[in-house]
């Protein structure tokens, strides 16, 4: 049996040698390149935009509120390593017109050259119980989180096919590898990023999908796994040890970029899956008792 294991372990790293350079994409060069980053007013998107300004990228920011972007555009050009580079401003909403946004990513493009890399970071979140969301925040989650990195992705994705040279990141949510408590209307519309992002990536051009904490407290330490791994094209990026736990236990048909990507879902996955059922059963233990908790409260109330 331990012969058979080994000799099905070592026929996998074979196999993977052999697909490597097929799998492997060449780093992106960020001096000089055009990086086009929405949501980029502020949280991750301004950290990211920082970090690439940073290795010499041209930007261009795309958010809604005007006034945010021009703060954002004079802090970033705090970090600028030489003369040329430029940051662009565009205050439009990604969500709502395709035309718009395809438009203001031609007008982006014919000033700062082909987009090298998009960063989609635009998003918002609405917590609560299922049956008391407003069933338009539903609809306003999914515009903004799905259809918000849909729009700006068909806009640059002809020109980068063409040009064979491309970076697309979807900016996703441990909250898009499982469902959690409370994010019935969020959760649902990263399961929807990580659907396109797989499904793209069997198209001919390098698609990336990151995963990152939520926590704003960590969105300069998010931006630089963002933009690192962006350069170097791996597909799937996470942040601390939960995250990487969730990125083996979701990792199911998502393609690998490496020989040891791949050797560390397999050999993890067992392991993971029952360190997973554990916070599971601890998760479902915290709901139950929370709702006893306000169930017994009540109670209380009503006979006082």
């Amino acid at each position: 049996m331990l012969l058979l294991a080994a000799a099905f372990i070592v026929a996998f790293v074979l196999l993977l040698y052999m697909v490597s350079p097929l799998i492997s994409p060449k780093p992106l060069k960020l001096p000089g390149a055009h990086v086009v980053v929405t949501g980029g007013s502020s949280g991750i998107g301004k950290c990211i935009a920082i970090e690439c300004y940073k290795q010499g990228a041209f930007i261009t920011l795309i958010a809604r509120d005007e006034n945010k972007l021009l703060q954002t555009k004079k802090e970033i050009e705090k970090y600028s390593v030489n003369d040329k580079q430029v940051v662009l401003c565009i205050s439009v909403d990604v969500s709502k017109d395709y035309e718009q946004v395809e438009n203001v990513l031609k007008q982006a493009q014919e000033k700062l050259g082909p987009v090298d890399m998009l960063v989609n970071c635009a998003g918002t979140s609405v917590t609560g119980k299922f049956e008391d969301i407003e069933v338009n925040s539903f609809e306003r989650l999914m515009a903004v989180n799905y259809l918000g990195s849909v729009y700006p992705s068909r806009a640059v994705i002809a020109t980068m096919k063409e040009r064979r040279m491309g970076r697309i990141v979807f900016v996703s949510s441990q909250a898009g590898q499982l469902g959690l408590f409370g994010y019935t209307a969020y959760s649902p519309t990263k399961f929807a990023l990580r659907g396109l992002a797989e499904a793209l990536q069997m198209e001919p051009l390098e698609t990336k999908l990151i995963s990152e904490t939520s926590s704003v407290c960590q969105a300069e330490q998010v931006a630089r796994v963002i933009v690192k791994d962006g350069v170097q094209g791996n597909f799937n990026s996470s942040v601390g040890s939960d995250g990487y736990m969730l990125s083996i236990l979701t990792s199911g048909m998502s393609p690998v970029t490496s020989i040891m990507e791949g050797l560390q879902q397999v050999v993890c996955m067992g392991i993971f899956r029952i360190v997973g059922l554990f916070y599971l059963g601890s998760f479902d233990s915290i709901v139950r008792r929370c709702m006893m908790q306000r169930e017994k409260s009540e109670s209380t109330d009503k006979t006082e």
